[in-house]
């Protein structure tokens, strides 16, 4: 079996049209890029309501053999006319008509789009763009973000979003006479 040989480019479109070189392994794509890389998959591509539709377009990318099978056709949840990826809704338990659950909810509508898997060069100075992770929370934008950001947000220190309040001691508290500075429980 021979290996599969992945295009490094700097997006999806430039792996399918334009690549820098291809490369089985990562110290390969280094070389071919001459800077860091990392293997990522992302979708491209208009997005198609039947699979046949979807072969019909891209017949000899998804059925390539040997060193070209870096192209897949998957099937995704379409995005909402606002942009954001509907998500299903939790249902009650309710008893009727002899069933302890309701019907479940209908299936969302799925749309079939073309993955690219390639080696994508990483700059230096790439980091996430986003403030903190609760400004992305509310970015319609964060549902796009990829693995290595995710983690970075995750990694981050928090930050207040005001000032911290001075403590108030309260009616159990009080500050002995040889420590002022702590506050001790009343019993």
């Amino acid at each position: 079996m021979t290996a599969v040989l992945y295009p490094v480019a700097r997006n999806a479109e430039a792996a399918l049209n334009a690549p820098l070189g291809r490369a089985a392994r990562e110290r390969e794509a280094k070389a071919r890029a001459k800077a860091e890389v990392r293997f990522v998959t992302e979708e491209t591509g208009p997005a198609f309501d039947s699979r046949e539709a979807a072969m019909a377009a891209y017949r000899g990318r998804v059925e390539a053999a040997g060193e070209d099978r870096f192209c897949a056709l998957r099937e995704v949840v379409a995005p909402a006319p606002k942009g954001r990826t509907p998500r299903p809704r939790a249902v009650e338990p309710a008893f009727r008509d002899g069933r302890r659950w309701p019907a479940p909810p209908p299936k969302p509508r799925t749309v079939w789009r073309l993955s690219v898997s390639y080696w994508k060069p990483v700059d230096a100075d790439e980091a996430p763009r986003l403030d903190q992770a609760r400004a992305a929370r509310r970015d319609p934008e964060a549902e796009r973000l990829d693995a290595r950001t995710l983690r970075a947000l995750t990694r981050q220190p928090l930050r207040p979003v005001k000032p911290q309040q001075p403590l108030d001691s309260g009616l159990f508290e009080w500050r002995p006479p040889e420590a002022p500075n702590r506050l001790m429980p009343d019993e």
